[in-house]
C-alpha cells in the first residue's frame, strides 16, 4: 500500500464543487470516465525545468501503457484526492526516439539515471514487480510539460495558486548531486523509500542499458554534481545545450 503524499499549494477559489452539489441533490451522475480509468500505473519521481534547472519539482505520474513502446502519463503534485494536476509526460522507446528528427529529439529527456539511481519509484508495488515495471523504462525517453508550478523545491510558498504563464519543458536528473537533497529526502521519508537499496536491486537492469542522448544537456547547470550509477552513459554526439 502506497503512502499519502501531497506537497503543492492549495488552489485559489471558493465554494462547493458543482459535482458535489449535483450528487447531494440526488441527481444521477452516469458520465463515462473510461479514458482516465486506464491510467493505472503509478510512479513518483522528480523533474527540473529544461531552461531553468533550479525549478525542481516532485512529480507523481499516473500512466497508461498504450503499447509496448509508448506510455502517456498525467502528472500530479501528490497522490491524494486533493493533489493538483501539474502536467503531462509521454514516454517512448529507444527505437521510436531514434526515428525522430534531431530538433525533436532535443525535447526528450533520458530515463536511465532515474531508474538506476533509485530516484524513480513505483510506491506500493512489491520489489520484484517494481523492478519488472521499471525495466520497461530502461533506454526510454520522456517528453514532459509542466503547466502549473504548485511548489518549487517542495515549498508551496514558492508556488502559484493558479496555473500561470507558459508551460515549462522539463528535464531529468542525470548525476548524483543535481537533485535537491532536501527535496529528495522529504519524498523518501514520506513514501518510505530506501534509495540505496533500490539502486542495488536494479543493478542487473544495467546489462541492457545503452548510452543515451541528453545525459549531459544540463551538466553546465550543476557544476558540483558528479558521478552516476552503472547503466548511465552519454551518447556523446548531438547533445543539446543552452
Amino acid at each position: 500500500m502506497s503512502k499519502d503524499r501531497k506537497i503543492g499549494i492549495n488552489p485559489a477559489g471558493e465554494g462547493k464543487p458543482w459535482k458535489a452539489s449535483l450528487l447531494e441533490s440526488g441527481a444521477d451522475f452516469l458520465q463515462s470516465n473510461a479514458p482516465v480509468q486506464q491510467f493505472d500505473i503509478y510512479m513518483a519521481g522528480f523533474h527540473c525545468a529544461r531552461h531553468d534547472p533550479d525549478m525542481q519539482m516532485e512529480a507523481h505520474h499516473y500512466c497508461h501503457q498504450v503499447n509496448g513502446e509508448f506510455l502517456q502519463c498525467i502528472l500530479f503534485d501528490g497522490n491524494t484526492r486533493d493533489a493538483n494536476l501539474i502536467g503531462i509526460e509521454y514516454i517512448i522507446s529507444e527505437r521510436l526516439f531514434a526515428s525522430l528528427p534531431a530538433e525533436e529529439q532535443s525535447r526528450w529527456h533520458p530515463h536511465n539515471y532515474e531508474v538506476f539511481s533509485g530516484e524513480l519509484v513505483a510506491p506500493g508495488l512489491p520489489r520484484s514487480a517494481e523492478k519488472a515495471m521499471l525495466s520497461f523504462l530502461v533506454n526510454s525517453y520522456g517528453k514532459t510539460w509542466h503547466t502549473w508550478k504548485t511548489c518549487e523545491h517542495n515549498d508551496p510558498s514558492r508556488g502559484n495558486s493558479l496555473p500561470l504563464g507558459e508551460p515549462q519543458l522539463m528535464w531529468s536528473f542525470n548525476r548524483f548531486g543535481e537533485l535537491d537533497e532536501a527535496m529528495k529526502k522529504g519524498r523518501n521519508q514520506a513514501l518510505g523509500v530506501n534509495e540505496d537499496k533500490k539502486r542495488k536491486e536494479r543493478e542487473s537492469l544495467a546489462d541492457d542499458a545503452h548510452p543515451q542522448r541528453g545525459v549531459d544537456t544540463l551538466k553546465h547547470a550543476f557544476p558540483g554534481a558528479d558521478g552516476r550509477p552503472g547503466g548511465v552513459a552519454d551518447l556523446d554526439d548531438g547533445e543539446q545545450t543552452d
